[in-house]
């Protein structure tokens, strides 16, 4: 058995080096509720999305130092180069202004903020990375209508990245599929953002369907990460997000934590939501664990106690996520 998981643990911090700062001090509140909480967890590989990157891997490398200490060793770990915060030289968001964290390939204040990483008990392949895919070359892709010449040439699909890293246990190769999208939001009429988020879920499918330079996955895998697109709840283009879970290339598991809520004008199941966010939005199911047709799945979840759980203030105080489960039977 293997579980696999994913999680937003918000290690991500307004500029370059704060975080793994934070994570050497150990006196960071916020950091070290999320060291308690992967230690909690205790996945066999994690994928970690909002996680600074710093070069040669330093934050994920302290990380896994900090996990260690708490009782839960990584060996094997790797943090993927985002595209946010990487210049385009374009002023993509249209204000007259170049150089700002909205005219970058992702949102980012710099080259690394928020990004992937990847912990491991079993060693790590590596990784085919899909990131460099324009977002005109996507089969069918939904561009904004105001998207200039100029930015189409220049404008990646993936908002961090999108990635497939094989596992390595014994002489099995379970491959994770791995992304962090763009938030739905965060722009005006063009639907900017909301038809990327689309887009960068699509990605997986006409993957799978052969329609990408790039060979399809060879099973079994797992679609892991942020897809920051709820099926049915919350803005943004739902379709995509729809498609994706109703492929027959995988299964749809519906992860669930213990959480009863009603959320003014929601219609998903609560118990299936990974994140909350204040101001009215509610909890949304915005991370997402597919494995591929044909694993066995014996247990999945969403580490979202009852209130009355001591641990449940632990998990609020480490990020507005959730760590998403599944205990997955290797062939």
């Amino acid at each position: 058995m293997v579980r696999v998981a994913t999680y937003n643990p918000e290690l991500t911090r307004n500029g370059p080096g704060l975080v793994l700062h934070g994570l050497r001090k150990r006196n960071d509140p916020q950091i070290m509720a999320a060291v308690a909480v992967l230690a909690r967890l205790r996945a066999d590989v994690v994928v970690l999305t909002g996680i600074d990157y710093d070069y040669g891997q330093a934050a994920v490398t302290e990380l896994a130092a900090a996990l260690r200490e708490a009782g839960a060793e990584y060996p094997y770990f790797m943090a993927l180069r985002p595209n946010t915060g990487v210049p385009t030289g374009l002023d993509l968001d249209g204000n007259g202004k170049t150089g700002e964290s909205r005219d970058a390939q992702g949102f980012g204040r710099f080259a690394g903020s928020s990004g992937m990483a990847v912990l491991s008990r079993f060693p790590l392949g590596e990784p085919r990375d899909f990131s460099g895919l324009l977002w005109r070359d996507l089969p069918g892709a939904d561009l904004p209508p105001d998207m200039t010449p100029a930015a189409r040439e220049v404008q990646l699909l993936s908002t961090s990245g999108h990635y497939e890293v094989p596992v390595r246990r014994g002489e099995e190769v379970l491959r994770l599929l791995v992304w962090y999208a763009t938030p739905p939001v965060f722009d005006g009429p063009e639907d900017r953002n909301g038809r990327r988020n689309k887009d960068e879920a699509l990605l997986w499918l006409r993957l799978m369907e052969g329609a990408l330079p790039w060979a399809a996955p060879e099973g079994p895998f797992v679609i892991l990460g942020q897809s920051n697109l709820d099926p049915v709840d919350g803005d943004g283009l739902h379709g995509g997000m729809a498609a994706l879970l109703a492929s027959k290339a995988v299964q749809d598991v519906r992860p669930k934590g213990a959480v009863v809520r009603t959320d003014v004008g929601h219609s998903g199941d609560a118990g299936l939501d990974t994140a909350f966010y204040a101001k009215g939005v509610g909890g949304l199911r915005v991370d997402v664990l597919l494995p591929s047709a044909g694993l066995r799945v014996l247990a999945s979840g969403v580490m979202w106690p009852d209130e009355s759980d001591p641990f449940a203030a632990t998990l609020a105080a480490a990020s507005r996520h959730r760590p998403v489960w599944a205990d997955i039977d290797l062939p």
